[in-house]
């Protein structure tokens, strides 16, 4: 039977040209995407990295503490001394009375360090001009709200479904996977992104539910790049990586392996990995080269 689309090693130059501009852009997008992640969320227990501890607290709260305390030993630790972090949430244990706010030299602290940001200009943070809004956060930490949570759920809905619709409609002119892996591929995506919004909404209430949220980025992070990596080698590197490549040593070992006996697949399977080890291991070494000469040049110590 005959294919009804055209492959994508097969489209005119434009087409692929067009193709992997929008992969490579969204595929930057996804990078800084995951950075802000690591550093807004993974920053929550004050630790670098993210845990499940800083999805509890994103989502449930620290609830040992206002919002105040929390942003200032989590995410925005860095952005003031320890003193002056100090003297703020000693005010803010204090009851962060107004007098006592300027008496004291917090006025001045916020002033200097967190104007910058949290002004009036600034949308989607509290106004730190406005004293009213900074004594909202020396309330107990209870995580995100219902009304940004709602926000954040529509935003990711409509707008990640789009980016996984048209990276679903270039991996699905692909032909080195089969039509069962494809629908499970482009399907996988907005399966994971359900979860990941239902994920927030249950440990907004219930904590346990935090693994869910890390388990579902990681399904979404998975696909994407399953038919990221698929679509690119197709559209520029098909004959080196599928037949003359891995491609071609898979569809080798694939035809043996069914006139194989039980020892000599096991063998065969000891050599595939052998193989696969080796091919990391070369593109590693060379990036890790290149990534540390990287480093000296322009890292001063």
């Amino acid at each position: 039977m005959s294919s009804k689309y055209t492959a994508l090693k097969d489209h005119d130059t434009p087409i692929k040209v067009l193709f992997t501009g929008y992969l490579i852009t969204v595929g930057i997008g996804y990078m800084f995407a995951l950075i802000q992640i690591l550093l807004t969320h993974g920053m929550a227990d004050g630790k670098f990295g993210l845990s499940v501890d800083d999805i509890v607290y994103s989502y449930y709260g620290n609830r040992s503490g206002t919002v105040l305390e929390q942003k200032l030993n989590g995410s925005m630790k860095d952005n003031a001394p320890d003193q002056e972090r100090f003297d703020i949430i000693q005010w803010d244990r204090d009851g962060a009375d107004i007098d006592d706010y300027k008496a004291n030299g917090i006025e001045k602290i916020i002033q200097e360090r967190c104007v910058m940001c949290h002004n009036k200009a600034a949308s989607g943070i509290p106004n730190f001009n406005d004293f009213a809004q900074l004594k909202a956060l020396t309330a107990q930490d209870e995580g995100a709200t219902l009304a940004s949570l709602t926000r954040g759920s529509h935003i990711h809905m409509f707008g990640i479904s789009f980016i996984f619709m048209f990276v679903g409609i270039i991996f699905s002119f692909a032909e080195t996977t089969s039509v069962k892996y494809k629908c499970i591929a482009i399907g996988m995506p907005y399966a994971f992104l359900i979860a990941d919004i239902v994920s927030w909404w249950l440990t907004k209430f219930f904590p346990m539910f935090a693994w869910l949220v890390i388990f579902a980025g990681m399904g979404m992070g998975v696909s994407f790049m399953f038919m990221w990596v698929t679509s690119i080698l197709e559209m520029w590197l098909y004959k080196p990586v599928f037949v003359d490549g891995i491609g071609f040593h898979y569809q080798r070992l694939k035809a043996e392996f069914a006139a194989s006996s039980h020892e000599e697949k096991f063998k065969k399977l000891l050599w595939f990995s052998k193989y696969l080890i080796n091919l990391m291991e070369k593109y590693l070494s060379v990036g890790l080269t290149l990534l540390k000469n990287f480093l000296k040049k322009n890292i001063k110590k």
